[in-house]
């Protein structure tokens, strides 16, 4: 059993995909070839904005909005301690200082009603970050945003590329969007990728000046950049899989709520929350593991099931970020880095597999309890 099941997917789609490619070789354009633009203005038919900016991965996108938003060295930037390092990793390149902020018990998503007091004279932006596929309360953090000098607010959407918050989708509800084509997201290419989505003109163009060391014309350098493109293979790749990501959204929402029904009930084992008024596309399907996790992940290792910690450290943690922890911490995320455990889940999983799973899980748990 694989934790994402990329082969599968493959193939049904290998005969798109591999045409895709395939014209690739044939016209030669790896770097900003057609399928560049193509995919950029489907992306943001999807999501639903003016503006798409491929980029060459997602700790690009989250780099590039912070430059485009004119963070610099000095300048805070609001962010939660549970996620992957390259949400922190961007603002403290840039010399600006990552301010953590604890996340909600129930859906480790950044706790918006701590944000507000984070903020200072020096906060510059506020990047909250859609984890396991979920969407925080981002009209709440939209209007925080604006009650403070119109702060700009930059979703890491790495995993959480189709997702839908009321109306609205992902990377469509704030100033910028930044998701992650990594082989394993919703939506993944076979290497590196990344894109950015924003309705402001002025910002789409920073951003595609900086993509490419701030040009605005060849050899002309109006702004400080970075070698930021997705390359046209890669875009090629995302364009053939967009042809059925629809069906994977709904088959991740079924699999996520059969995951939800079977597991429900276990003595031990927490769920996850998704709010009323949004869904989650499950980049990971995660659970907590009241008592001892590790042994419970070995035992399903044992019965051929593998998992994945997301995250077993939050980053006040890390050596790296330890400089900016905040006092006293951040308990709920330190809690759930103890306890989270995250289970195979992708569209193509299958149900007998699913089931197996399950099965696998109140084994475990009730074995270590």
């Amino acid at each position: 059993m694989q934790f994402t099941d990329l082969k599968t997917q493959y193939a049904a789609l290998k005969t798109s995909i591999d045409a895709r490619i395939q014209r690739v070789l044939d016209h030669g354009q790896y770097i900003m070839g057609p399928e560049v633009a193509e995919l950029e203005q489907a992306l943001a038919a999807f999501a639903g904005t003016r503006h798409c900016i491929t980029v060459a991965s997602g700790t690009e996108a989250l780099l590039i909005a912070l430059m485009a938003a004119g963070v610099k060295a000095g300048d805070e930037v609001i962010t939660t301690p549970f996620t992957f390092a390259a949400t922190a990793e961007t603002i403290v390149l840039l010399g600006a200082v990552p301010v953590f902020v604890d996340i909600e018990p129930d859906t480790c998503n950044i706790d918006v009603s701590q944000v507000e007091a984070a903020v200072t004279p020096r906060t510059r932006a506020i990047m909250p970050v859609s984890l396991y596929g979920q969407v925080p309360d981002m009209d709440a953090l939209n209007a925080i945003a604006a009650r403070h000098a119109d702060l700009a607010v930059i979703e890491d959407a790495a995993q959480s590329f189709g997702a839908r918050y009321g109306a609205r989708r992902s990377c469509a509800l704030s100033t910028f969007g930044a998701t992650s084509f990594f082989p394993s997201k919703p939506l993944g290419c076979y290497g590196d990728g990344g894109a950015l989505f924003t309705d402001d003109d002025a910002l789409a163009q920073a951003a595609r000046e900086i993509r490419v060391h701030g040009q605005s014309a060849r050899y002309t350098h109006t702004r400080v950049g970075v070698g930021g493109r997705m390359d046209t293979l890669q875009c090629a790749v995302v364009l053939g899989k967009l042809e059925r990501f629809e069906w994977e959204l709904q088959q991740r929402a079924r699999i996520g709520q059969r995951y939800r029904e079977a597991l429900a009930d276990v003595p031990g084992l927490g769920l996850t929350a998704v709010r009323a008024d949004r869904d989650c596309v499950w980049a990971q399907f995660t659970v907590f593991v009241e008592q001892g996790r590790d042994e419970v992940a070995a035992a399903l290792k044992t019965a051929g099931i593998p998992t994945a910690v997301h995250y077993p450290k939050p980053l006040h943690r890390q050596p790296a970020y330890a400089a900016w922890a905040p006092a006293g911490g951040c308990p709920q995320a330190e809690r759930a880095a103890a306890r989270v455990l995250s289970l195979p889940m992708s569209a193509d999983l299958a149900e007998a597999d699913q089931a197996r799973v399950v099965d696998a899980v109140r084994t475990a748990v009730a074995a270590h309890r």
